[in-house]
């Protein structure tokens, strides 16, 4: 099922539940998704969409805003722009605040070297300062798409996020003390954000900046 607005042609997802309403999304890659309740019919949804055109463009135009938003957050490093360029070369070539790879994946391969190494680094300065009795942990980075790190303290790792290599170094810093705070207090509880103000002060702040 498709719906046509301003010449062009949208793909319709209908998620059937038990609900009492219909609730129109539109997702990241511009597919309109419907969820409503098993009695309705597809012209019945259909009519349902016609009438509410203008708000279904809107929430087109805000995805689109945050994709090319998200395009330029992809081309970030430690907070700052990293200027992209695209050549037939063998391995990344780096300049100042410039980078020439041959595409994205070897892009992509050079952010997971680098977070490899400044992850481990900005570990290292945060364990050192700890008082409490905590092991050193392994270090683990993969992509998540709702989690900044992850403690676990059957195999004492810490899981950071990809893309706290493309964040200001301040974030690195908060989600890293978060994640040895765990140690302490595998909970958040008082004591534990106590602990994590204790070795960043201004973690509330930070914390927030990050949620946004």
């Amino acid at each position: 099922m498709t719906l046509e607005i301003n010449n062009c042609s949208y793909e319709v997802i209908i998620e059937k539940k038990n609900n009492k309403n219909l609730y129109i999304r539109v997702t990241d890659d511009l597919k309109i998704k419907v969820t409503c309740s098993f009695f309705y019919t597809k012209n019945a949804i259909l009519n349902v969409l016609k009438q509410n055109e203008r708000s279904i463009i809107r929430m087109i135009q805000k995805q689109k805003q945050r994709a090319i938003v998200k395009k330029e957050e992809d081309h970030m490093y430690l907070g700052r722009k990293l200027n992209v360029s695209y050549e037939n070369v063998r391995t990344p070539k780096i300049t100042d605040d410039r980078i020439v790879v041959r595409d994205d994946t070897m892009l992509n391969n050079w952010y997971k070297k680098q977070a490899k190494e400044v992850f481990r680094k900005y570990l290292d300065e945060a364990y050192y300062v700890f008082d409490e009795d905590i092991p050193y942990p392994k270090i683990k980075v993969r992509s998540m798409k709702t989690r900044w790190g992850v403690c676990n303290k059957r195999d004492n790792s810490v899981t950071l996020n990809l893309d706290l290599i493309k964040k200001d170094h301040k974030y690195l810093n908060y989600v890293i003390v978060h994640e040895l705070s765990h140690f302490v207090y595998f909970n958040h509880s008082k004591s534990f954000w106590n602990t994590v103000e204790k070795y960043c002060p201004e973690y509330k702040k930070v914390r927030k900046e990050l949620k946004e």
